[in-house]
């Protein structure tokens, strides 16, 4: 899955975008890295609805750090849902 889907009728120029982009990637790659069960094929497409979904809601509030947006949705996912 990839972020992009659900960017497409968003209010985001393009150069935000791919920061938003960046963003769900770095995340992603720190899920995988962890060993979670959420990077098993069994829960990898929710969860990165989840992450992607956390990105795009934090990024509408305001927070515009790529780094702080990866950070933030790999966190809420583990605790929202571990």
């Amino acid at each position: 899955m990839s972020i992009i889907p659900l960017l497409e009728n968003s209010s985001f120029d393009p150069e935000f975008i791919e920061k938003l982009v960046a963003a769900y990637n770095d995340a992603w790659q720190q899920v995988e890295k962890s060993g979670s069960a959420f990077a098993s094929p069994r829960y990898k497409r929710a969860a990165q609805e989840i992450v992607a979904k956390r990105i795009i809601e934090m990024a509408q509030q305001g927070n515009i750090e790529p780094y702080q947006l990866a950070e933030d949705a790999v966190n809420y996912l583990a605790q929202s849902y571990a």
